[in-house]
């Protein structure tokens, strides 16, 4: 039985036998693994400081304007409190999230990059492969997954794109179109991959906390290197793609990021040794690759943020550039290491 399918059971004798809801949401409860409720706490706990600070800014620095940073706890709570409800309720809920968001981070990308007006059936056939690639984690197609987007649909669009007749602009709008793809579609695809690891090879917190640990440490990599970066920064890293990002601002994140791994992931995953070694020093370094191209390709745009639909963080894809990088790397890097399903 799939650890979802014992956790349903649970609910399910629970309520039946004895005809007490909260008997059955308490046996639920008890299912979920130690580490993934105090993970979820942990996380829980750091916004509640959040949200204070924001509350006493206005009494430390009055007169200030401190709506954007209030607007952006506020956001950091509705997201993590849908993500911790689709990590508890199982495969099937973040499954259906992860397609939700891939959908909208590739709307987002494909609003702003350069296309034709003779591809509009090739756009709809990229949107397509949007159910068809999370079918395919829903179906537990492991295989098949691997190659549907990067060579079938890799392949497919610019031969649909040929069809049209239209040969201006063809190997930007086909390169631009794939690389959505790719980035918003397959690369966060894995996240949602994670949760279908077999709960003998998770770890103590089970697939969810697999996933709850990539998110963490991805999230937490960003906020360190920003944090070191406004104490400490000096030397720009890459002043014509990011201004605002400092030598001091990598180390000290890259460093911070590094030990919080170390220490964590045993909790949460089933590295250890040179596996466990190698994701500490190469994950933060991904974060920050993903952050910085994905600020190149608003660049080129010339646009600061991918939309606006969440407040005080801009669009969903400027949320989870830094994911389209770690997702993938970590999924392998499990897979490579400890998981033997993949």
């Amino acid at each position: 039985m799939a650890p979802s399918d014992a956790t349903a059971a649970h609910i399910y004798h629970g309520l039946a036998g004895q005809g007490f809801p909260g008997q059955g949401l308490a046996a639920w409860w008890a299912s979920q693994p130690a580490p993934l409720i105090w993970g979820l706490a942990g996380v829980a706990g750091l916004l509640l400081i959040g949200g204070l600070a924001t509350l006493a800014l206005p009494l430390l620095k009055p007169g200030g304007d401190h709506r954007e940073l209030r607007l952006r706890v506020w956001s950091w709570f509705w997201m993590i409190l849908i993500l911790a409800a689709a990590l508890l309720l199982g495969w099937q809920a973040l499954t259906v999230l992860f397609a939700v968001i891939s959908f909208i981070a590739l709307r987002e990308f494909l609003s702003l990059a350069p296309t034709r007006r003779e591809d509009r059936l090739v756009l709809l056939a990229a949107y397509l492969a949007i159910p068809a690639s999370y079918l395919l984690i829903w179906a537990d197609l492991y295989e098949i997954y691997l190659v549907l987007i990067p060579v079938w649909v890799f392949l497919t669009l610019p031969f649909l794109m040929a069809c049209a007749g239209q040969t201006r602009g063809y190997l930007a709008t086909a390169a631009a179109i794939n690389w959505g793809l790719v980035t918003c579609v397959y690369n966060l695809g894995y996240v949602a991959l994670l949760m279908r690891t077999p709960a003998a090879e998770a770890g103590p917190a089970g697939p969810a906390g697999l996933v709850l640990f990539l998110l963490l440490a991805t999230e937490f990599n960003d906020v360190a290197q920003y944090v070191f970066g406004k104490a400490f920064g000096r030397r720009k890293i890459m002043p014509t793609v990011s201004p605002n990002k400092t030598w001091e601002g990598f180390l000290g994140g890259w460093a911070a990021t590094a030990l919080l791994i170390w220490f964590l992931a045993p909790w949460f995953t089933p590295l250890s040794g040179i596996g466990l070694a190698i994701t500490a020093l190469v994950l933060p370094f991904a974060g920050f690759a993903g952050d910085v191209t994905m600020s190149a390709v608003k660049r080129d745009l010339g646009v600061k943020d991918t939309s606006r639909l969440i407040p005080g963080h801009g669009g969903l894809l400027d949320r989870v550039d830094s994911l389209t990088f770690t997702a993938p790397l970590y999924f392998h890097l499990l897979a490579y290491y400890a998981v033997e399903r993949f």
